[in-house]
């Protein structure tokens, strides 16, 4: 299941077949099919690790913390996180082809995302605001990766990833 989720990460639900899986797994075709019923099957159970990773990973970096936020952004967006997309992020890699695949797979990331900002909110404390800011942080690290990753230009990875750390500019 770790392969495949890492595989997924790495090439996209629609990027690997189940051949390439198996074989990444050191396991046979046939084997496949004894343990889902199909490829479907396979990416929700897969994301659902990669996604309760993050979810950990996240829990471990905000815990004890009195700016959760800017304790994420110190970890979450850095040059090591860029370069690990097979372990990194499941969100900044799968989300945007959540949509075009089946309604389970959704379902799947609707309840990660969802137990993501109820955890980052509680950890903001007891302010007015608290879910709304936990909305705007995961968002700005999510896409602040996906664009961080998309460039190959350093200093314009460096100055994606930096700006982000500050705290969201504001006009008043």
């Amino acid at each position: 299941m770790k392969t495949a989720s890492e595989q997924f990460r790495m090439y996209g639900y629609d990027g690997i077949g189940i051949a390439s899986l198996m074989k990444a797994a050191g396991m046979t075709q046939g084997g496949f099919y004894k343990q889902f019923e199909n490829k479907e099957a396979l990416e929700c159970e897969a994301t659902e690790l990669a996604l309760n990773d993050n979810f950990e990973l996240w829990a471990k970096t905000i815990k004890g913390k009195s700016d959760p936020v800017a304790a994420l952004k110190a970890w979450y967006l850095s040059p090591q996180h860029v370069s690990t997309v097979g372990h990194g992020c499941a969100y900044a890699t799968l989300a945007a082809e959540a949509n075009r695949q089946r309604p389970a797979l959704q379902t799947t990331f609707n309840r990660a995302v969802t137990r993501q900002v109820d955890h980052l909110a509680e950890a903001l404390g007891d302010q007015p605001d608290s879910r709304t800011e936990a909305i705007q942080a995961m968002s700005q690290m999510i896409g602040a990766l996906i664009l961080a990753r998309a460039v190959e230009d350093a200093d314009l990875q460096h100055e994606i990833l930096t700006a982000c750390q500050k705290p969201c500019a504001s006009k008043s």
